[in-house]
């Protein structure tokens, strides 16, 4: 089945993976991700694909938590901002835009976020978000703690 599985022959359930991972001693994301990889927790790699054209599950990132994650669902109307205090060391964000376009402010820095992209970043200093727009931003936020 490994043969098949590397050979690309073969489309194995997550569950499969899992075991797969756990019998190898290591982490689901890294029996996934690339090898050479520049960002160990960017991974956005296929993870499955389904019988009809278009299913499929993408394992976008990993973060480290201590204690729990929180899930977000977050829509910014056009023209809304959101201003943020830095949160505790070691706490980070993850976030996954899939309509509109968000813009993430991070101390002096400015990034743009598309509908269908992600990202991470140390939630530690000031940041907040805003939609400079003309369609409600809607997006995904996953707090790990």
């Amino acid at each position: 089945m490994l043969v098949a599985i590397e050979a690309g022959e073969k489309n194995v359930s997550l569950t499969t993976l899992d075991r797969v991972a756990e019998a190898l001693d290591v982490a689901f994301s890294d029996l996934i991700q690339a090898p050479d990889a520049r960002d160990p927790s960017r991974i956005n790699e296929l993870a499955w694909a389904g019988a009809i054209p278009g299913s499929k599950a993408v394992l976008l990132a990993k973060a480290t938590a201590s204690r729990e994650v929180e899930l977000w669902e977050w829509r910014l109307e056009p023209g809304e901002h959101y201003p943020s205090e830095p949160d505790a060391d070691g706490w980070s964000e993850q976030l996954y835009v899939f309509e509109g376009c968000l813009t993430l402010l991070l101390g002096n820095e400015e990034r743009r976020i598309s509908a269908g992209e992600f990202f991470m970043f140390a939630s530690n200093q000031p940041h907040a978000y805003r939609n400079d727009g003309p369609v409600a931003a809607r997006f995904v936020r996953n707090v790990v703690i």
